[in-house]
């Protein structure tokens, strides 16, 4: 039998409060939050001490065998890789289709007859949209299930993304992209939970160090697929068959997801919101008064996760929205350089996640972000000047970005409580990405300030590099500040404890409280 006490440890400087899982409240709830002036002091005072109590000074293995993810994943079941896989896929396929505008978007442009500035208006709209969506099936997953709020999303994705190729004007694009703005927002929170929510501790680490990165995946098989259907359908057209193509990617998961179960951990979840609200007087079925109790306990930390979010969405909008311009107009990199450089530092954007992910078990959550974040720093300056021959440093740069980003997950399902964590989760990562979505024009903006020597002034002959050196240095000074302030619970326990798991759980805890009194 395993050592729970190891396995369920939260650093005794966390910022979380040790209770017991004695009732269906403490297991669904955090705390409210303690705004007194001794609270606030002594939490400030314990940043620096969390982030140096290092969960390796808490164990018995030596380095190597705690970053080793095999042992992890041997623990996983068959449902396990079932629900992680179903959750990875879908993710990637939500980024797939989401970039497979951006590679298409000049192809896109002259069919409709408008320009590409007018297409990256499609982009905006599911950026502005994605928190609509975060809300609406972040809600209906937490109440209703994971299975079917994922069947139904990605139904309604064959639905647009076979809309977006019979589109034959602009403002039929505009209505697809914003239908997809609001999908995109959705299914973030349920295929993370789905991935990630019921998975064994020791393997959490790897599997979300993995998951982020699947933005990235997502990336190069739009660019693989772009390139494999340029020439389909009609001159010009190929784009159309991407999109169609992807709707049939969708009708595979539907397919998957209907002969897998729900997730376990939803069920205990839903039953013990049920006694909740019976306690509560609740009788009717569509009123949960865990989405009140929610309020009242996670407004500060929500108000937290936005600024973090905000900040980790930068990172990625920063150093990849103008890379490509970059390389276009500054550098005249060709197509063909252009698509092995994307692809290469994608790749090692997912290295990175993986890693980094699996480091953050030596170093805990946020020591470990703040290590990729001075790492990212050292390769701005290469990253972004003479990139045409630096574009090796860029690959490392993007590998600490999607480190970084790989270790977001499993913090953020870690920090949040269990009643609501898919609304949670997702409305603060996409409201963080609404922010972020500004940082393509904050550039563009900074960019008129450094004129190409040599030029006359034409439209956009701009210095990139360094504007893209200048942003990406500030947004990482930026994360380090943030993540340095913010809480940690390193392995607190995501798993909804039913009846007869709770003895045990009560008397793992006080164990561990002996241990710390020692």
């Amino acid at each position: 039998m395993k050592d729970k006490t190891e396995v369920e440890h939260i650093s005794p400087y966390s910022s979380s409060h040790d209770h017991l899982a004695d009732d269906d409240h403490n297991d669904l709830f955090n705390e409210k939050p303690d705004l007194s002036w001794p609270s606030i002091r002594h939490y400030f005072a314990t940043r620096i001490p969390n982030l140096l109590d290092l969960p390796l000074y808490r164990q018995d293995r030596k380095w190597y065998q705690v970053v080793n993810p095999i042992p992890g994943l041997k623990e996983m079941t068959a449902l396990n890789w079932n629900l992680y896989g179903l959750g990875f896929l879908a993710w990637s396929l939500d980024s797939m289709d989401f970039f497979c505008v951006s590679v298409s978007a000049s192809e896109i442009a002259a069919t409709l007859n408008v320009s590409v500035t007018d297409i990256t208006w499609g982009v905006t709209l599911v950026l502005m949209l994605r928190s609509v969506g975060a809300v609406i099936f972040g809600i209906a997953a937490d109440k209703f299930g994971r299975k079917w709020c994922y069947i139904t999303i990605c139904t309604l994705f064959i639905a647009v993304e076979i809309g977006t190729g019979l589109v034959q004007t602009y403002k039929q694009f505009l209505g697809v992209r914003a239908l997809f703005g609001v999908l995109m927002g959705a299914m973030y929170p349920i295929a993370m939970v789905t991935a990630i929510e019921g998975q064994p501790t020791v393997a959490r680490s790897v599997l979300s160090g993995l998951f982020l990165p699947g933005y990235s995946f997502g990336y190069i098989l739009a660019m693989v697929f772009y390139r494999a259907f340029a020439n389909t359908y009609k001159p010009g057209e190929g784009w159309r068959s991407l999109f169609w193509f992807s709707a049939g990617l969708s009708v595979l998961l539907i397919a998957w997801r209907f002969v897998v179960p729900e997730s376990p951990d939803f069920i205990k979840l839903k039953e013990k919101k049920r006694r909740f609200n019976e306690r509560n007087r609740v009788k009717h079925k569509l009123i949960d008064t865990s989405v009140l109790q929610t309020l009242k306990t996670e407004w500060l930390l929500f108000i937290y996760l936005v600024f973090l979010y905000s900040g980790w969405n930068f990172t990625t909008h920063g150093s990849q929205d103008l890379y490509v311009t970059m390389l276009t107009k500054q550098f005249g990199v060709s197509l063909n350089t252009k698509t092995v450089i994307v692809v290469v530092s994608n790749i090692g954007g997912i290295i990175g996640g993986i890693t980094m992910g699996s480091v953050s078990e030596l170093f805990g959550r946020r020591l470990t972000v703040i290590i990729c974040m001075i790492w990212c720093g050292a390769f701005v300056y290469p990253s972004f000047f003479n990139a045409n021959r630096n574009w090796w440093a860029y690959v490392l740069l993007n590998g600490g970005v999607m480190g970084a980003w790989g270790i977001s997950s499993v913090y953020l399902l870690e920090v949040v409580n269990k009643a609501n964590r898919a609304l949670i989760s997702g409305l603060a990562y996409q409201l963080g990405n609404l922010v972020s979505s500004a940082s393509a024009t904050i550039e563009a903006r900074l960019g008129e300030k450094f004129p190409l020597e040599g030029h006359s002034g034409g439209d956009d002959l701009y210095d990139y590099g360094k504007v893209m050196c200048i942003f990406c240095g500030a947004v990482f000074s930026y994360m380090i500040i943030c993540v340095l302030v913010g809480p940690e619970k390193f392995h607190n326990n995501l798993h909804v404890t039913d009846e007869d798991e709770v003895l045990e759980e009560g008397s793992s805890q006080d164990d561990l409280k002996s241990d710390r009194r020692m």
